[in-house]
């Protein structure tokens, strides 16, 4: 494992947001949602396109809170201008286990 240094570390922009809407990504060409993020009034909306489909259902998703890299490029993803990358873990199946808080903290509120 390569080490870095704190300052490598404080240039991710690591925050919190609560999903607000979720819908299947038709365009994907393998299982994915469109999710609108809500980071806070600083950042506002930010949509992500997220292969999370075998752990969790849209109605699942809406309200719950996750942990969002926020300075990466957007990026096009099947039709979607993805703006943040929602974080998690693959599990032993290899699926997607989103990163979450045991308690609500405000939206935007940065990682430390």
């Amino acid at each position: 494992m390569q080490e870095i240094e704190w300052a490598d570390f404080e240039k991710v922009e690591l925050r919190v947001g609560t999903i607000v809407e979720a819908e299947p990504n038709e365009k994907a060409r393998k299982p994915a949602y469109v999710l609108k993020v809500d980071l806070g009034e600083d950042l506002g909306l930010k949509t992500s396109s997220a292969q999370i489909t075998n752990h969790y259902e849209p109605e699942d998703l809406r309200g719950r809170q996750v942990l969002c890299v926020c300075n990466f490029p957007s990026k096009r993803i099947a039709g979607v201008k993805s703006e943040v990358l929602v974080t998690g873990a693959h599990d032993e199946d290899g699926n997607v286990v989103l990163a979450s808080f045991a308690h609500p903290v405000p939206n935007g509120t940065r990682l430390l």
